[in-house]
């Protein structure tokens, strides 16, 4: 009776995964219910780059929007250089800021102080007051949650195998022995299909709401387009729907580690 101890343990880990996965969607649901949920409403560039992102995007979509503007140099060795001092708006502040007094500086440590910096994060409490974001402190993420659940499949996979290996009594039959762990693949993966019919598509930073307009915005296929529809598109997919390959060139480029 070897394979028992083993099934227990393909019990506790699908059901503490699945238990996480429901506790983590009712918190997020909580974390918004009572907030304005932003109908009627249209995202600004950075809001739709946090929802998309986080703070790293809205940093990214800034440079790309300076760059293209000409105000701001990105050179493809991943040194960004001041064009105009003068920023329009606190995040483009924020950006210069992080360059320095000197006016130019390696791009990495730039992206980071302006994906930190008070603008960010007056951008994300307006996002969690509209119920368009998830606040911080919410715990696991759904996303998290689903792959730990996909993970504790693998781990009821690998457990029956194993007890399989392992010599049963004459008198139990191994397909009876298999039959008892597909009840807690079916869980797991019964769980896995409610929550893709529930909450896909899973997102780190916007609630449902916020993913409802963000599906709304008009995007394009990188280079082609309008501005504004360009940097929505670089808001939404990141980096990789920059069509100028000189600008893709310095957010690439990475320091030589000595």
């Amino acid at each position: 009776m070897f394979w028992v101890p083993l099934l227990l343990l393909a019990w506790a880990v699908a059901g503490a995964a699945c238990l996480r996965l429901c506790l983590t969607a009712v918190r997020g649901a909580a974390a918004v219910a009572g907030h304005d949920t932003g109908a009627g409403r249209d995202l600004t560039l950075y809001e739709a780059a946090f929802l998309s992102g986080g703070p790293a995007r809205v940093a990214d979509v800034t440079l790309v929007a300076m760059a293209r503007q000409r105000r701001l140099l990105l050179a493809h060795t991943g040194w960004a250089t001041v064009v105009d001092p003068r920023g329009r708006d606190e995040m483009e502040r924020s950006v210069i800021g992080a360059i320095g007094p000197q006016g130019q500086s390696p791009l990495a440590p730039v992206r980071t102080a302006a994906a930190t910096a008070d603008a960010v994060r007056g951008i994300s409490e307006r996002l969690v007051g509209a119920g368009l974001a998830v606040p911080d402190g919410t715990g696991t993420t759904v996303a998290d949650a689903v792959r730990q659940v996909r993970l504790a499949g693998t781990a009821v996979a690998g457990l029956a195998a194993a007890a399989l290996l392992m010599p049963v009594p004459s008198d139990m039959p191994r397909h009876l022995v298999a039959l008892w762990f597909t009840l807690p693949l079916i869980l797991t993966l019964g769980c896995l299909a409610i929550a893709r019919f529930e909450v896909h598509p899973y997102s780190r930073w916007a609630s449902p709401a916020g993913q409802r307009l963000l599906g709304a915005l008009p995007r394009s296929a990188g280079g082609a387009g309008d501005d504004r529809t360009c940097l929505t598109s670089v808001a939404v997919r990141g980096i990789r729907a920059v069509g100028e390959p000189e600008l893709r060139a310095a957010f690439a480029h990475r320091e030589p580690r000595h």
